[in-house]
């Protein structure tokens, strides 16, 4: 007879059969059921089976719970048992929850981020500081809560148990993911950050520093990263007011000691402004030789010497190009210092910045991409390569990609700076599936990318805003590919099965999160929705709820290690074997297809992102391991490959790793990015980088990039590769490291301390297996 029971925590506490009672009821009524009566005949039922089974053994809880399930299966109240097991998996989560999160919590505080994966799970923070853990805190605390109380159970065990990732599951009831800010709609009659009005630039240096501004505020109402898609476009108007400014303050100087005349500002102010009224031009590089003959007849009715009018507005002209000259690349300096050092997240990380930029051809635009290029070559104010913004060079064929194109030094310097910086990368505008968005004249239509890899243009909910501005991603979600092809044990039919259950699964659980994101209003955003950033959000009010101008972003899905799950289906990835490539472009179009047809059945923008790993990588193998062993190829390295990647400790060259990779951009329309690592100095050889960018190119990429080792000696400055001992002044490394800049999924950090295991060891494979420059 059952006299005892023991706890959880070892005590032993009298037995009481009515509890057992109490438990099933509970189930029951939850399944439909009121008979009371029932649930205690089924109780004697569960302790005839202790009594009978455990042989006067005292029974834990957990043996008893196991019981209760066996009985209410073997006598027929499946729909009772299945309530049961619910309710018992809910009980064991809400006890972890008061376990689990103060473990973490503990090891926030009082571990080193060298000694704990997460504070070095995001290498743009520094887990180490007041501010870096206190995020850390807040992040653990959010992803448990939403875990346990806000997702669905089958999404919350999918995500627990290493199916899937719901990425930024912290911020999953707060906000999205990121947005392309355009800032040339934004600037036009100034805005505001909430403490205080900022009115429209009048020169390039404001414009530098209303755009930090802009991204910094934009970052604290979103997750993910910030994106000027038309930068060169944006910045061009502060050019050219600049120009204007100064074009005129020179003239009127000129005049002043050509002909003594005292009110010289006070004339050329008001002929600017009789040119302006008549025929609406001001003095601006693209339009200068138009006003000038305007103002010449002007000035030569005031002065009746054309030679001095001539040498007064040459002098005006050149002095006025040289001083804008160096006043934007002061702004363009500013721009890129600001953004390493200014912060967001209450002080704990750098906003994630991108600009996009090349495609302008206008003298100001053409000003602004030279500058910001060269102020990126030139480093921080050690020479350090700077980790923001990331900068994306449109390359577009006509404009940039070839001899006699306006724009095709600009390539040529992009080409030197990258080779040196690692920035830039470079989008590819004639790439089919960006191509066919592309309006000539129209920036709104040329394909920007955000942060390492995403893209957003094509609009199912409203087909007639196929454009980047003031869009963005809603959140995504990755699919564990390799777990599913392991599950499958070969068989394609099964994996396919498979795939497709965890594909519904995922377009249910982003709907879900779409739910809670429609539901919060713009004052919840006060910078993306109160200042109009986001797409449609200025006809709202300040309590109106952003469901429907949420539709224009997207609901993307993601995945990790195709390789491995080729690996494991065929015993090849797809570097190794044609049939494996042909597999895998059928499973990654299986997926793409699977999300157009969400897209038409939500008439939401469903797509498909090739997922940047960031920790998942390492999360999901070091899971797989544990249920199937260390097996070759698969699950033996401390990640999975990223995306639809060729692996990175996998020899082949650049060319045939960039003709693999090719196809797989134009299925994955949320984003994508290839890259080729190197393992010399690219800036010996600019000919061979220059001519891997042209082969991505005329391979279809839509986005890539060369990783190369930027290494740098914080003593004499020099930056190249380094060794052990620099090769500029001879130091070895010892107590003072040299600094090595490396990219992880898209963003560069600059020390391995900072990364966590997972991606240390991709690094360090990247780098063994690196092609030879």
């Amino acid at each position: 007879m059952i006299t005892k029971i023991k706890k959880r925590d070892g005590r032993e506490v009298p037995f009481n059969i009515e509890k057992i009672a109490n438990a099933i009821y509970k189930a029951a009524k939850a399944a439909g059921g009121k008979d009371y009566e029932t649930s205690l005949a089924l109780a004697e039922k569960v302790v005839d089976y202790i009594e009978k089974e455990l042989n006067c053994k005292v029974p834990s809880v957990e043996e008893i719970q196991d019981i209760v399930e066996k009985v209410l299966i073997e006598t027929g109240h499946a729909r009772t048992a299945k309530a049961f097991i619910l309710y018992r998996a809910e009980r064991t989560r809400v006890r972890e929850m008061n376990t689990r999160l103060m473990k973490i919590y503990e090891e926030l505080t009082f571990k080193e981020a060298k000694d704990n994966d997460l504070k070095r799970e995001n290498a743009n923070i520094n887990g180490d500081t007041a501010m870096g853990t206190m995020l850390k805190y807040g992040s653990e605390g959010a992803k448990q809560f939403n875990e346990m109380f806000v997702l669905k159970p089958e999404h919350s065990a999918a995500h627990r148990e290493g199916d899937i990732h719901i990425h930024d599951m912290d911020f999953l009831t707060l906000t999205t993911t990121c947005c392309q800010i355009d800032i040339e709609q934004l600037f036009k009659n100034g805005f505001s950050t909430g403490h205080g009005f900022l009115r429209e630039p009048n020169d390039i240096r404001s414009y530098s520093a209303l755009a930090c501004i802009a991204i910094q505020s934009n970052q604290n109402d979103q997750h993910g990263g910030q994106s000027i898609p038309n930068f060169d476009y944006g910045m061009a108007k502060g050019v050219a007011k600049t120009y204007a400014k100064l074009y005129k303050k020179n003239l009127a100087k000129a005049l002043n000691l050509l002909t003594g005349l005292e009110d010289a500002d006070a004339l050329v102010t008001e002929i600017s402004d009789k040119i302006k009224d008549e025929h609406g031009l001001i003095p601006s590089m693209s339009s200068l030789d138009q006003y000038k003959k305007h103002e010449a007849a002007l000035l030569k009715n005031k002065f009746g010497d054309e030679n001095i009018v001539k040498k007064a507005q040459d002098f005006a002209a050149k002095a006025a190009l040289n001083e804008t000259n160096k006043d934007t690349y002061q702004a363009m300096e500013a721009f890129v210092h600001n953004l390493n050092t200014m912060h967001s997240r209450a002080g704990a990380q750098i906003p994630f910045s991108s600009i996009n930029y090349g495609t302008d051809t206008s003298p100001e635009g053409r000003m602004v991409i030279e500058n910001v290029l060269l102020a990126t070559e030139a480093g921080l104010g050690n020479g350090e390569t700077p980790v923001f913004p990331i900068h994306i060079f449109r390359v577009k064929e006509g404009i940039n990609f070839n001899p006699g194109d306006p724009n095709y030094d600009l390539f040529k310097l992009a080409c030197r700076v990258s080779a040196k910086r690692l920035f830039p990368n470079f989008s590819f505008q004639d790439a089919p599936f960006n191509l066919k968005y592309y309006k000539p004249g129209h920036p709104e239509t040329e394909i920007a990318y955000m942060g390492c890899r995403t893209r957003v243009i094509g609009n199912v909910h409203d087909p007639s805003r196929e454009i980047i501005f003031g869009r963005g991603n809603l959140s995504f979600t990755s699919i564990n590919l390799p777990r599913i092809a392991l599950r499958s044990n070969k068989n394609i039919d099964f994996f396919f099965e498979e795939l497709d259950k965890k594909i519904d699964l995922v377009i249910n659980q982003m709907l879900e999160r779409y739910e809670i994101q429609a539901r919060k209003k713009v004052k919840n955003f006060p910078f993306l929705m109160g200042q109009g950033i986001w797409i449609d959000s200025d006809k709202l009010g300040w309590d109106d709820e952003i469901r429907e101008v949420l539709k224009h972003g997207t609901l993307s899905m993601g995945f990790i290690g195709l390789a491995e799950c080729l690996k494991a289906l065929t015993g090849k990835h797809h570097g190794e074997s044609e049939a494996s490539q042909n597999l895998g472009l059928e499973i990654i179009g299986h997926m793409r297809k699977r999300m157009d047809d969400a897209s038409q059945k939500y008439k939401m923008n469903f797509t498909l992102l090739a997922t940047p790993a960031e920790g998942i990588a390492g999360r999901f193998v070091k899971m797989d391991r544990q249920i199937y062993g260390c097996i070759e190829g698969i699950t033996d390295r401390e990640y999975y490959t990223n995306s639809f990647h060729i692996p990175v400790y996998y020899k082949i060259s650049a060319f045939d790793k960039i003709r693999l990779e090719a196809p797989y951009h134009e299925l994955t329309n949320a984003g994508h990015i290839t890259y080729v690592e190197l393992d010399g100095d690219p800036t010996q050889n600019l000919d061979a980088f220059e001519k891997i960018v042209r082969a991505m190119k005329n391979a279809n990429i839509g986005y890539g990039s060369i990783n190369h080792p930027v290494d740098r000696d914080p003593v004499c400055g020099f930056t190249g590769i380094i060794g052990d001992t620099c090769p500029n002044c001879g130091r070895e490394e010892g107590n003072i490291p040299f600094e090595r800049i490396r990219r992880i999924t898209g963003y560069l950090v600059g020390t391995l301390e900072r990364f966590n295991d997972a991606k240390k060891a991709e690094v360090r494979d990247r780098v063994k297996h690196s092609v030879t420059f």
